[in-house]
């Protein structure tokens, strides 16, 4: 990627970031950068939004799973 259009996409990410931001999406870059890119290759964005959704549903009960870590080391 030439060096403008490397400038242009991450200015593209910083707003698009930006305005996930204003609306409290609790997106970080990365994952937003991800969403985009799934979009930009053709994938429903709206088909996203609902995995997002489902995927913070699902998040505590994830964590609940998780062998919890020992509190100090041996």
């Amino acid at each position: 990627m030439d060096p403008e259009a490397a400038r242009a996409a991450r200015e593209s990410l910083d707003l698009a970031f930006h305005m996930s931001n204003i609306l409290d999406t609790g997106l970080d870059r990365h994952t937003l950068s991800v969403l985009i890119a799934l979009c930009d290759l053709g994938v429903n964005p709206e088909a996203l939004a609902a995995v997002v959704k489902e995927l913070r549903k699902e998040k505590p009960s994830l964590s609940s799973s998780l062998p919890e870590a020992p509190s100090s080391f041996p």
